[in-house]
């Protein structure tokens, strides 16, 4: 691997200068000279730039790892976090492992670089090996490896493993893509996201691992970033978060080894390649760009960012390009599965505007209607229009993290909005809808995480209108845990869907959505387990929808009862809101504490 020369550059940034700079653009400064918040947005995103630079140029070493990597004798298992592939190509797959000894304390390696072998072969018994070599595991990436393999075949299933030392890691499982220009006639995935680990078991990834699927695509909230019982579901947390509250890089280390500990997400992860995206939970809750939550130190939450954008990197499989860049680590980009669907993997936390009217449930004012504001960032949102522009697949896909639809939740004529959402950015969204259907397209599907709960939606051009036309569908999942066990339906469920007539189904239970897709059709089934707080729950199909393109929208194809699940609960849509909100509340308690003593 060759040094980047970005980071070696500002490995000369001066420390005191760059802290210096920092605190020019403190809160405390916006109190005492009042300076113009779009001003203050921008120099902090400056020094985001330059604090990202240092920190990860003092952690990496401007990716110096030109030592000779050693062989070494592990005092125990090293690969305890298994293997998982991702980002998938027509010729290739990036391989990814950790050696990590000792997972929730550092990882236990020594700090020297360490020599790691892998394998790539037709069957899982490797006896028609195809590809093999050597990587180095460096402590300045918690001794991740990332192997980018080329020259496979288009379309077809390895197997793969790492060796260091005398160990052997467990086997993977992958898939390349089809090739761009390639008539598919047939894609199965499943997207998942939201897996709060003290809030139940990964049962629904042991299922996971047992569909017959080509990817999976996790939509963001891999981890959270909250210390033991701060955030509490509403049926009560059943396992623990190692430390507190996750602020440092060996932090967050910390808290995705314990998270990718868990066997069943281990075996999902071994199953398929992944294609991931971040959402808020692995920096901090409803963070924007480099606005952090409500009450903190910005020059802290830079600091805080860049270690956070680190360890992602390193616990997930990406590429090279997706290495952390000064202030940025590029997350978006596309893959095309044939001719049958385009993906479009979104970043709509790295480049939005600051969640508009507080954050919060809010209705609309003249601030969140602003037609400048972004979720994507002006880059990114060139990029998907030139991508849907060029598109000829069957499918045009966004994988992206927030409810686009239109959804409002007031009771008694209010109207309440997510400001965290694309409704808190509407003119942003209307700038997608608008730019599909000039083009005269009917086949977006957008894919959908954080809200804890499953629902379908039309997509119409205005979602005022229930009988304008139609763009596309949106199909939200519900949590792998996150939220606790949920019910069939909540209290105001009814109420919602009545007043969102575009919206055609809600459900609370806690899973994945599996998803089947033809030239003619997108068929989302909803699996879902009746409860997370104890283990080894069955799955079900509470429902399935397809989608035509033929301005028709959603039909709903089956449905099932879920034995054994809660039909009602007590909750409501602002209850995940206010959890977050006591989980806040606990951690500035626990400062002011620390503080005091």
């Amino acid at each position: 691997m060759r040094g980047h020369p970005n980071l070696e550059r500002r490995t000369f940034v001066d420390k005191q200068k760059l802290e210096g700079m920092i605190q020019e653009f403190s809160e405390e400064t916006i109190k005492q000279k009042k300076v113009d918040r779009r001003a203050f947005i921008e120099g902090a995103g400056k020094i985001a730039g330059l604090s990202l630079g240092f920190v990860i140029a003092q952690s990496i070493g401007g990716l110096d790892v030109q030592a000779k990597a050693k062989t070494i004798k592990f005092s125990s298992y090293p690969f305890t976090l298994g293997v998982c592939s991702g980002d998938p190509s027509p010729q290739g797959i990036v391989l990814w492992t950790r050696l990590a000894p000792d997972p929730l304390n550092g990882g236990g390696m020594p700090n020297e670089v360490v020599k790691v072998e892998w394998e790539l072969a037709k069957d899982e018994n490797f006896q028609h090996i195809v590809k093999k070599g050597s990587a180095t595991a460096s402590p300045n990436l918690a001794h991740s490896v990332h192997v980018e393999v080329e020259g496979l075949r288009s379309n077809a299933i390895y197997y793969y493993r790492f060796k260091s030392g005398n160990e052997l890691s467990p086997v993977g499982k992958t898939k390349t893509l089809p090739k761009k220009n390639e008539e598919v006639q047939k894609l199965t995935f499943a997207f998942a996201s939201c897996q709060q680990y003290e809030h139940g078991y990964y049962t629904a990834y042991k299922h996971l691992a047992e569909e017959e699927l080509d990817v999976v695509f996790h939509l963001g909230d891999y981890i959270y970033e909250y210390g033991p019982n701060e955030y509490v579901s509403a049926s009560g947390n059943v396992r623990t978060h190692s430390g507190p509250e996750i602020i440092t890089l060996a932090d967050y280390r910390n808290r995705y080894a314990q998270y990718r500990s868990d066997a069943n997400l281990k075996a999902a992860h071994a199953a398929f390649p992944w294609i991931v995206t971040w959402d808020d939970h692995e920096v901090e809750n409803n963070y924007a760009n480099n606005i952090p939550e409500k009450g903190q130190s910005v020059q802290d939450f830079i600091k805080r960012r860049a270690a956070a954008y680190q360890a992602y990197y390193e616990h997930m499989p990406l590429r090279k390009t997706s290495l952390p860049n000064g202030g940025d680590m590029s997350l978006y980009r596309d893959f095309s599965y044939g001719q049958l669907a385009s993906f479009n993997v979104l970043d709509s936390r790295q480049y939005r505007d600051d969640q508009a009217n507080g954050d919060g449930s809010k209705p609309h004012s003249e601030e969140s209607l602003n037609p400048n504001r972004t979720m994507l960032g002006k880059q990114q949102e060139n990029w998907l229009y030139k991508n849907l522009n060029k598109s000829k697949a069957h499918w045009n896909i966004l994988a992206q993290q927030v409810f686009f639809a239109q959804r409002n939740f007031g009771a008694n004529g209010a109207q309440l909005y997510s400001m965290d959402s694309w409704d808190g950015y509407p003119e942003a969204r209307n700038r997608i809808i608008d730019f599909v259907k000039k083009k005269g397209m009917d086949n977006l599907v957008v894919l959908t995480g954080d809200v804890h709960a499953s629902w379908a939606s039309n997509i119409n051009t205005d979602f005022n209108d229930a009988s304008s036309s139609l763009v596309g569908v949106e199909f939200v999942g519900t949590s792998i845990t996150s939220g606790g066990n949920g019910a069939d339906k909540r209290a105001d469920t009814d109420r919602i869907l009545a007043q969102n007539p575009h919206i055609k189904f809600f459900n609370d239970y806690r899973g994945y959505v599996r998803c089947t897709v033809t030239p003619e059709s997108f068929q989302a089934d909803y699996r879902v387990l009746p409860f997370v707080t104890e283990p080894n729950a069955d799955i079900s199909t509470r429902a399935s929808f397809v989608y035509h393109k033929d301005q028709t929208g959603l039909k709903q194809i089956v449905t099932n009862a879920v034995p054994y699940g809660l039909k009602k609960s007590t909750e409501v849509e602002e209850d995940r809101t206010i959890a977050h909100s006591k989980a806040h509340t606990k951690q500035v308690n626990k400062l002011k504490k620390k503080v005091e003593n």
